[in-house]
């Protein structure tokens, strides 16, 4: 909670991007007045670990001050996951540590990839 920039909704939502290389990194919100440049944690923990060096990933947390439900990345999130590969373990957390475990595939089926402009 420490490291969010957030003016404007009462969400707090941080992510642990977890490298193949077992290293993990955090995200958080960076809100903006023009909500249209707003980043949400999931792409700062990507463009952290990007800018770091990695590109390959197993898993990342996303978790959030809901307390009554599990929330997933938005779609832009999905989409620039997507982008390092589709066998990601995307876990789903709560204030009190619970936890859903499910897959970047499960969350974004049907996916256009970096794949997919190789092909013609």
């Amino acid at each position: 909670k420490l490291h969010f920039y957030g003016l404007f909704k009462k969400l707090l939502k941080t992510e642990t991007t977890e490298t193949a290389a077992r290293k993990s990194l955090i995200g958080c919100n960076v809100e903006n007045a023009s909500y249209g440049l707003t980043v949400c944690a999931e792409r700062t923990a990507i463009q952290r670990a990007v800018a770091e060096g990695y590109r390959r990933f197993t898993a990342i947390a996303v978790t959030c001050d809901i307390k009554d439900s599990f929330v997933g990345p938005c779609g832009a999130c999905r989409q620039v996951l997507m982008e390092f590969g589709t066998e990601w373990d995307v876990y789903l957390t709560k204030p009190d540590g619970t936890y859903k475990k499910t897959s970047l595939r499960e969350l974004l089926p049907l996916a256009f990839t970096p794949a997919h402009l190789q092909k013609n």
